[in-house]
């Protein structure tokens, strides 16, 4: 391979930095010439968008601090790739640029939509007797790609996660039961309920664990919930409860819709979604006379990099390095995946785009509203070891594009 790009695309999370990292790495161990970054995905590569990644990590102090780096740092898009069929010029656009720049291989790291753009161009190119190869990395901290056992990104939104939680707990319970108060905390996840099981780890030898746990994998009955309230009134003097920002009612309708009208969609048609958790709050408040408090993490659950998994930055870095493996081998429309002892391989594009995977039914006490066992084994070594933070003047450090 002469010359390679890769970009970024959804959501960011705080290891997507480090599957660049192992992109740029493991392609000049095998001598490629430049490894370009498009900035801004897919939308800024139209635009010829570009930069040299050369720039910024044959410094290794850099290599290094972009580990430790959250968000995009070549910038993300929500840019939706149409269908060939009418299309055409967006095509033969595309791989014009690839021809200018002698590019011979594209990596995109992203979720589920952006997965979806490997397979059109991987399909494209194949049927049109293009030589370019399009590889996949995986990143989300939805945790929901099939195949792969879990997704770069995960591991350190469940750390942030389970520690907020056991924060939230202690400062929760500092009044006695005359002052109790309901915290209901929001945490992201549209269908799949991933992120929010990962409250459950925050259960230890100090800490109670929060108590009760709602994901959209089960119809969330508002009865049920006030019913449970009522009853941890009565024992305890804190109360808190993790919920899904996706979670809905019997007849499909979002908790958070309960207090709002039509929301907005995105480029992919998305609605979006937020005010589960002071939706509730709201409910509860009206119905119980508690003092309630709501909490969304937000964006702080992809962005914390001060509190990523050692475990995921690992896996993001190999996953990145498996791609441009795949491709130097000559593999076309596969994405890099994680098996669950962490080692890499690669699989096809088609079982991946578009599929969501969501957490097992059989991992849920649906009685208690807690995980099984089941869960904790599988999530417990995704969040294993810290990387350090860089310090500068007392704050964080990060390394940005110039």
């Amino acid at each position: 391979m002469k010359n390679i790009i890769v970009g970024q695309s959804g959501g960011p999370t705080s290891v997507i930095n480090s599957s660049i990292a192992g992109v740029y790495k493991k392609a000049k161990e095998l001598g490629v010439n430049k490894v370009y970054g498009m900035v801004y995905g897919i939308e800024g590569f139209l635009e010829e968008n570009f930069i040299d990644l050369d720039d910024y990590l044959s410094n290794e102090e850099n290599f290094e601090l972009l580990k430790r780096t959250p968000s995009a740092f070549l910038g993300s898009c929500r840019y939706k790739l149409p269908k060939v069929e009418g299309n055409e010029k967006v095509y033969e656009r595309i791989f014009e640029i690839l021809d200018k720049y002698e590019i011979d291989a594209f990596f995109y790291a992203g979720g589920n939509d952006s997965m979806d753009t490997i397979k059109m161009l991987s399909d494209y190119a194949k049927e049109n007797n293009k030589h370019q190869l399009f590889v996949g990395v995986p990143k989300t901290i939805d945790n929901d790609l099939p195949i792969t056992d879990h997704c770069p990104g995960y591991g350190s939104a469940c750390k942030y996660i389970a520690t907020s939680l056991k924060e939230i707990i202690r400062d929760n319970s500092s009044f006695p039961q005359s002052r109790l108060t309901v915290c209901i905390v929001e945490i992201m996840g549209r269908h799949a309920g991933w992120l929010t099981a990962a409250s459950s780890l925050c259960k230890d030898d100090n800490c109670e664990g929060v108590d009760a746990i709602y994901l959209p994998e089960e119809d969330f009955d508002l009865d049920e919930f006030l019913n449970r309230i009522d009853k941890l009134r009565k024992t305890k003097s804190s109360i808190v409860i993790a919920v899904s920002e996706g979670i809905h009612l019997k007849d499909g309708k979002f908790v958070c819709e309960l207090s709002s009208g039509d929301r907005k969609v995105d480029a992919f048609g998305h609605k979006q979604l937020s005010g589960t958790a002071s939706t509730l709050a709201s409910i509860v408040a009206e119905k119980t006379g508690l003092k309630t408090r709501a909490i969304e993490f937000s964006t702080l659950q992809r962005a914390a990099s001060h509190l990523s998994s050692l475990a995921d930055v690992n896996d993001a870095i190999n996953s990145g390095m498996k791609a441009v493996e795949a491709a130097n081998e000559g593999k076309n429309g596969v994405m890099a995946i994680i098996n669950s002892d962490s080692s890499v391989d690669t699989y096809d594009i088609h079982d991946i785009a578009n599929v969501e995977k969501k957490v097992p039914l059989k991992w849920i006490d649906s009685k208690n509203k807690q995980m099984k066992k089941e869960f904790l084994d599988y999530a417990r070594p995704l969040i294993q070891g810290e990387l350090l933070p860089i310090f500068k003047n007392g704050v964080v450090t990060h390394l940005v594009r110039k």
